[in-house]
């Protein structure tokens, strides 16, 4: 009988289920490039006919985009596997599902319910983070104030920077603070889609800021990244449904 999370020999004879072979393929090569050892977790998207790609990025960021397919078995628990061979197994045409490695993934998600704060122009999005990279390479090459800094520090504290303050209507709402990390989350996973111009069947090339309790999230026309602002004790039960 095969077991799950026992290596690459133990095969699995289940479907991934994934059926937006090009969507999905395009979210798992950006992560790879970033973490080749990256885990990616399928979970039914709450709509028939699609499922929703979640992963952690190295920046402490979660990032997520929905596909179109669902779970051959009919089944609503969510898989771990590794984003390297899932990729691999999409861009060989097969169907097969990696070996599960659920202990691998150990961070709680967003909850199902998110409201919209603000829209922002894509333009502006890439503006924040050109100027960052920018940032980035002068205080590299330059120090700050003279003095070098190590390259770990400097883009810790950019990432950190606070790219966007959003005020939302009403006296009592607290102000919501979008970090390069969401930034550049959207952009480095291509959420933005082309930098010509809107994707297909988005009439503004906008990127919407939600709020789902203590989380903050830009949503793309591709796909959303999530952070988590502070940190709940609460353990997030795996049957909750994330916004994606």
């Amino acid at each position: 009988m095969t077991r799950p999370g026992t290596g690459r020999a133990a095969a699995s004879t289940a479907a991934h289920g994934v059926a937006g072979v090009a969507d999905a393929g395009a979210f798992l090569a950006r992560l790879v490039r970033l973490d080749p050892v990256a885990p990616v977790r399928l979970r039914p998207a709450g709509v028939p006919g699609r499922i929703a790609l979640w992963a952690r990025l190295p920046w402490q960021v979660l990032v997520v985009r929905t596909v179109a397919g669902e779970p051959a078995d009919g089944s609503a628990e969510d898989v771990t596997v590794a984003a390297a061979e899932l990729l691999a197994e999409l861009e060989r045409g097969g169907t097969a599902r990696p070996v599960r490695r659920d202990a691998q993934w150990r961070w709680p998600l967003p909850p199902a319910g998110s409201r919209r704060v603000e829209a922002l122009p894509v333009v502006e999005l890439r503006r924040i983070a050109d100027a960052a990279a920018g940032t980035l390479r002068t205080a590299s090459e330059q120090g700050v104030a003279g003095r070098a800094v190590g390259q770990r520090a400097l883009r810790d504290a950019l990432l950190d920077h606070v790219a966007v303050l959003v005020t939302p209507d009403g006296p009592a709402a607290p102000p919501v603070e979008v970090s390069q990390r969401l930034v550049q989350g959207v952009v480095r996973m291509g959420f933005l889609g082309a930098a010509d111009g809107p994707a297909p069947g988005h009439d503004e090339a906008t990127v919407q800021v939600r709020v789902a309790g203590r989380w903050v999230g830009l949503a793309g026309p591709y796909g959303a990244a999530w952070l988590q602002t502070a940190t709940d004790l609460a353990v997030t039960p795996l049957s909750t449904r994330p916004n994606g």
